[in-house]
């Protein structure tokens, strides 16, 4: 029964090595895909290229409803799995922070350590920023961040818990919804491409 290494099956050090090569086929699997390139990655939000959304849409979905279906037969324990507790509003404020970063610089975190593993120089710049920034929060947490880091309090919140309804049927729902938002993005896509064609 999983999760692997909350249960004991596994211990750290395999935990660990398991780690470093997912993440290494995490990150080649980025560079193949071609969410490396800050144009490809900056299209979801000028409407010419929904590739990421629809890939982490996807990701999202397929661990859902394997996770599910792996606790509905037995084989994985779901309360074992970790997930932090949730503080709305500092969330609200970091997704903005990281959405801004994301269309200036044209990466997410993951994306640019990536690129810049392949030498892209602007992926090297966003991460030392990105570094910077990091020192920048942990030196001045107390004084500047601690009360809204702390704020809106939810405690390990489950959606569809708090919402009301099954696991099954919440998922459901988000793969309907993902469904309607392929549907939708593909025709903003076509559209926008064909401007761009045209004006060309």
């Amino acid at each position: 029964m999983g999760p692997l290494f909350p249960t004991n099956i596994i211990g750290e050090e395999l935990n660990l090595l398991l780690a470093f090569f997912i993440g290494i086929g995490f990150g080649f699997l980025l560079e193949a895909a071609g969410f490396t390139n800050t144009r490809k990655l900056a299209g979801v939000f000028y409407g010419y290229d929904f590739v990421v959304l629809k890939v982490f849409f996807s990701a999202a979905i397929t661990a859902a409803i394997g996770i599910y279906l792996l606790s509905y037969y037995g084989y994985m324990d779901i309360k074992e799995i970790f997930y932090p507790q949730t503080y709305w509003i500092p969330t609200l404020v970091g997704g903005f922070i990281m959405a801004f970063g994301f269309i200036i610089g044209g990466f997410c975190p993951g994306t640019s350590i990536c690129a810049a593993a392949t030498g892209k120089l602007d992926a090297i710049v966003f991460v030392g920023g990105a570094i910077i920034g990091i020192f920048f929060y942990a030196f001045t947490y107390e004084s500047l961040w601690m009360n809204l880091r702390q704020s809106g309090a939810m405690g390990e919140v489950n959606i569809a818990e708090w919402i009301g309804i099954s696991q099954g049927l919440f998922i459901f729902l988000l793969t309907v919804v993902a469904a309607i938002a392929f549907y939708v993005v593909t025709i903003i896509q076509q559209r926008v491409t064909s401007k761009r064609d045209f004006k060309l």
